[in-house]
C-alpha cells in the first residue's frame, strides 16, 4: 500500500551549510526512489523569522524543481515557544500538510503533527558533550531536542558514535535510534579537464606552492589554532616550502582564529577564503598536500569524506565518529597535540609511496558511501515506523 512521506527542508536556503547539503541530497535521491518504491515524498519547510514577518513564504529557489513543496507558515523558532506555552494552537497549521503518514524533521527539531509517525534528525550533541564550543542558541536547542522527543517516534543521525552519545546523554532507548551514513556532495570522477583551465587564475594565486587543506566553519570546536599551530612548528623547524589554507565561512566566536593568522609570523602562508563555489573547493581538495581535519568532536564529519573521494590524503582526530567515517584510510592524532600533528604532516610530505597509499585507500573507502545508499537506508526507517 502506498504511503505518503513529509521531509522538512527548512534549511535548504541561502548558502548552504552541513545541515542543509544533507537535507537536500536526502530529498534529491528520495525523489529518485519513488520511480521504483511504493511511497510517495511531499517537501515541506518553515519561514525564516525575518520571511514570515514580511509574510514571504515563498519556495527557496533550489527547492522549486520539486513539485510537491508546501509552506508550513510558522518559524520553527515560534512552533517550539507554542508548543511550550499554548499547544493547543499549533494544530490550526497542520492543515498546510497533505496527510503525509510519516514526517522527518532535518535539523534537531518535528513538527508534532499528530496524524503521522514522527521522526527527529540528530546531527550532533556538541551542545551537551562540549557546551563551551557552542553559541547560546545552539544551547538552546537541549530544551528544544527535550521537547520534540515526547512526540517523536525515532530519532535518525549518521554515526553508531552519535548514537551512543543520544542514549547515554538524552536517556534514549537505542532499538529507536537509527543510522543513516551521509555521503559526499562529490563523486570521484567530479573533476574535469576542463574545471582546472577555467580556473587558472585560482592555479597561480593559491595553488602554484604545495598546500595543506582544512574545509569547514571557522569556530573553536574545529580546533583550527591547533592546526596553526602545528603548521608554524613545521614551518620553524623543517622549513617546508607549504602554504595553509582554510576554506568556510566565519562561524561561531571565530575572531581569535582570524587573530592567531594575522599575529602569525608566517601570515603570508596562512590563506583564509570565505564561502566559495563547489567546484573550487573541489579543485582546492584534490591539489592538497594533505587535508587536516583536527575537529574536538564531530557526529559525522562530511569534510573528511569529501577530501577522501577527491584524491587528498586524510590526516584527522581519533575522536568522536572521525574514525567511523575515515576508516583505515587516515593517519590519526591526538586532536590537543600539536606536536603530533606536526609530525603526521611532516610523515605525509617526507613520504610519497605513504602518500599514495593514503589516497587509495581513502577513495575505497569514500565509494562506501553514496545518497543513494543513505536514502535507501532512510526509506527501510520510514517502512520500519509504517508496519
Amino acid at each position: 500500500m502506498m504511503f505518503k512521506v513529509g521531509i522538512d527542508a527548512t534549511p535548504v536556503r541561502g548558502k548552504l551549510t552541513g545541515i542543509g547539503v544533507y537535507t537536500l541530497n536526502l530529498i534529491n535521491a528520495l525523489s529518485q526512489l519513488q520511480e521504483t518504491e511504493n511511497f510517495s515524498l511531499d517537501i515541506y519547510f518553515h519561514p525564516s523569522v525575518k520571511n514570515w514577518l514580511k509574510r514571504n513564504l515563498s519556495t527557496p529557489e533550489l527547492l522549486s524543481q520539486y513539485p510537491q513543496v508546501s509552506c508550513l507558515p510558522i518559524p520553527v523558532s515560534l512552533a517550539d515557544k507554542l508548543a511550550k506555552y499554548s499547544p493547543f494552537i499549533l494544530p490550526y497549521f497542520e492543515k498546510n500538510l497533505d496527510k503525509p503518514n510519516i514526517i522527518q524533521g532535518t535539523d534537531h527539531y518535528i513538527f508534532p503533527y499528530q496524524k503521522a509517525k514522527k521522526i527527529m534528525t540528530i546531527h550532533d550533541l556538541t551542545f551537551i558533550k562540549f557546551p563551551e564550543y557552542s553559541t547560546n542558541i545552539v544551547k538552546g536547542y537541549i530544551d528544544r531536542i527535550k521537547r520534540c522527543l515526547s512526540w517523536t517516534d525515532a530519532i535518525i543521525t549518521f554515526s553508531e558514535n552519535t548514537k551512543k552519545d543520544i542514549t547515554e546523554l538524552l536517556n534514549i532507548d537505542p532499538n529507536i535510534i537509527y543510522v543513516t551514513p551521509q555521503a559526499s556532495r562529490y563523486s570521484s570522477n567530479y573533476l574535469k579537464s576542463k574545471l582546472l583551465d577555467n580556473n587558472s587564475h585560482l592555479i597561480n594565486d593559491y595553488l602554484e606552492q604545495p598546500y595543506f587543506l582544512f574545509v569547514s566553519t571557522l569556530e573553536p570546536r574545529k580546533n583550527i589554532l591547533t592546526l596553526i599551530k602545528a603548521f608554524e612548528y613545521l614551518k620553524n623547524n623543517h622549513k617546508i616550502p607549504h602554504k595553509l589554507i582554510l576554506i568556510g565561512k566565519k562561524g561561531w566566536n571565530y575572531k581569535k582564529i582570524l587573530e592567531k593568522i594575522e599575529t602569525s609570523q608566517f601570515k603570508e602562508y596562512i590563506k583564509h577564503l570565505d564561502y566559495i563555489s563547489d567546484e573550487l573547493v573541489a579543485i582546492f581538495y584534490s591539489q592538497a598536500e594533505a587535508f587536516i581535519y583536527p575537529s574536538f568532536y564531530e557526529g559525522f564529519g562530511l569534510p573528511v569524506l569529501e577530501a577522501m573521494t577527491l584524491g587528498s590524503p586524510v590526516i584527522t582526530s581519533n575522536t568522536s565518529s572521525l574514525p567511523e567515517v575515515a576508516g583505515n584510510a587516515a593517519l590519526y592524532i591526538d586532536p590537543n597535540n600539536y606536536y603530533e600533528l606536526a609530525e603526521i604532516m611532516l610523515k605525509v610530505v617526507d613520504n610519497s609511496t605513504l602518500r599514495k597509499e593514503m589516497i587509495d585507500k581513502g577513495q575505497k573507502q569514500a565509494n562506501k558511501f553514496s545518497w543513494e545508499r543513505t536514502a535507501t537506508i532512510t526509506l527501510e526507517v520510514y517502512k520500519s515506523l509504517k508496519n
